[in-house]
């Protein structure tokens, strides 16, 4: 974070897919002003890139994986807003029509991920990974180039149109797992450092953000049609739908729990 002309720079990263962009759009297109005394720069990368970044310290809030925010509590404070939980969906372990069910070579989108501590955790035979951005894993299934395919964001939605099989969907996988809590999939963290007044400032905008976003669709749309994977349009409200929700505006006490349920599965001190 750095100071100009009386203002301090946040540097905040997020991914491109649509919940985040919902969910920061009016914020990034300044529909509700910005953090007293702050000019926010935003940024957007795949959500491993973020991982990463976050491990490097190269943000000052940023959107990463839940697994992994649980992992930097030491640097980086967990907001209560703008996280991602899926109610209904989550990811997907898919393959070509007919492949076989226990497959040797998986295409993951990243080691960072929470859907691939979740496939670790759910799978019951080794199998080596083949990390790539999400929006190549589905061309590396229909290719050959990979026996199977861990999905996430967009392309988990769209998993029948593109011709594959899903062998283990793991939301429902989390659900039977822990009688039906909400399931962490991507948090928001700033720097500790920051202070709490800064975390709470930054957990209220966003929920200013996620209320303007949904009064000023034919706004914000544009943003997020530009940014998104999958251009379909029923495709990118179906995953706002799936990814925004109560636990995006506070993750509330059921919200913890899950982050608890989410740590011991993942082995996680």
């Amino acid at each position: 974070m750095s100071s100009r002309e009386g203002l301090m720079t946040l540097r905040a990263a997020i991914s491109p897919c649509p919940n985040d962009t919902f969910i920061f759009g009016a914020w990034i297109l300044g529909l509700v002003g910005d953090i007293p005394g702050v000019r926010t720069r935003f940024g957007w990368e795949d959500v491993q890139t973020l991982n990463e970044m976050a491990g490097q310290d190269q943000a000052d809030l940023i959107k990463v994986s839940a697994v992994t925010a649980l992992g930097l509590e030491h640097r980086y404070a967990l907001l209560r807003a703008g996280g991602a939980f899926g109610l209904e969906h989550g990811p997907k372990l898919v393959v070509l029509r007919g492949a076989g069910s226990k497959p040797a070579r998986v295409a993951v989108p990243g080691l960072q991920t929470t859907a691939y501590a979740l496939l670790r955790a759910a799978v019951d035979h080794d199998f080596q990974t083949v990390p790539m951005p999400f929006d190549r894993i589905p061309g590396a299934v229909s290719r050959q180039e990979v026996d199977a395919g861990l999905l996430i964001h967009e392309t988990a939605l769209v998993h029948k149109a593109l011709g594959f099989e899903v062998l283990l969907d793991l939301g429902d996988w989390w659900r039977e797992k822990t009688s039906g809590l909400p399931l962490p999939l991507g948090m928001i963290v700033i720097r500790k450092d920051l202070g709490r007044e800064m975390k709470t400032e930054a957990e209220e905008i966003i929920r200013r953000s996620i209320s303007a976003a949904g009064e000023k669709r034919t706004v914000v749309d544009p943003l997020i049609r530009q940014l998104a994977r999958e251009l379909d349009p029923l495709v990118i409200e179906q995953h706002i739908r799936a990814y925004v929700n109560r636990f995006s505006l506070d993750t509330g006490q059921e919200g913890g729990l899950a982050l608890a349920r989410l740590r011991q599965v993942a082995g996680i001190g």
